[in-house]
């Protein structure tokens, strides 16, 4: 714990993120009014889950208290229904970023961290510099395949994607999974939205078409910066907790 932290006890402790992370049943989130302040309050979540780490989550939010069991049949359940509502609704109005980010897990990141996050992965490059990840070695040939696709026309659905970058056969899938996650993980990729009609699919567009002003607005801010804005965030939240922790959740080393 850090010396200036505002609790004392494990039992403070976990007091203050039930406020933070809204488990309690007084505080829940009800719908897409709350769901909002709640994203912008935390600065980013997980969202179905928490995976047992020290993270908010919507889906805990949803239920207002701690630990939720996970219902049998989700498709019934109404707290799932308007978690999987929300984390839809809202980047599809663009009032927060999804994606596969923190830990590669589902992430709801608000507008105003979301600059910190570009700072720190995509250390000031714009749309058209994946090309300088790729020959570092930091990105693989599918990914800049995709990149690309993008580039020459978006959003796109997933079907259209696999089809503009020939990997279309059920043996690909896995490598254009993978590719995907590595684009979110970069900030380079953004799913836009999902589609029902008749089947089920995703749209992506290039997150600096999608979202230009959280993009344009990391480009002037230093990586230490970022950091700090980032480690400010989780801390206003969950209180307390350990450099090596820290350094894991957001890709740091230790030191910083």
């Amino acid at each position: 714990m850090r010396a200036s932290s505002p609790v004392r006890t494990r039992q403070e402790l976990e007091a203050w993120r039930d406020r933070a992370f809204r488990r309690l049943p007084h505080l829940k989130v009800r719908g897409e009014r709350t769901a909002l302040a709640f994203v912008n309050g935390i600065g980013f979540c997980f969202t179905l889950s928490d995976f047992g780490l020290p993270v908010a989550s919507l889906y805990v939010a949803v239920c207002g208290r701690r630990h939720p069991r996970w219902p049998k049949h989700t498709h019934h359940d109404p707290e799932i229904g308007l978690t999987w509502d929300l984390k839809d609704r809202l980047p599809a109005k663009r009032l927060t970023y999804y994606g596969k980010l923190v830990r590669g897990k589902p992430t709801l990141v608000s507008l105003a961290l979301l600059p910190a996050f570009c700072a720190l992965i995509r250390d000031g490059k714009g749309s058209g510099d994946y090309i300088v990840d790729y020959r570092q070695g930091r990105m693989t040939r599918a990914a800049i395949a995709i990149l690309e696709a993008l580039h020459d026309a978006s959003p796109r659905s997933t079907p259209d994607l696999r089809k503009a970058v020939a990997m279309r056969e059920p043996d690909q899938t896995a490598e254009f999974d993978r590719a995907m996650a590595e684009l979110q993980r970069g900030l380079w990729i953004v799913k836009v939205e999902e589609v029902y009609d008749p089947d089920f699919y995703y749209r992506w567009d290039l997150l600096d078409a999608w979202l230009p002003k959280p993009v344009a607005a990391s480009l002037d801010l230093p990586r230490e910066a970022a950091v700090e804005r980032l480690v400010a965030s989780y801390l206003r939240g969950a209180a307390a907790s350990q450099p090596r922790f820290l350094a894991g959740l957001f890709g740091l080393a230790v030191g910083e």
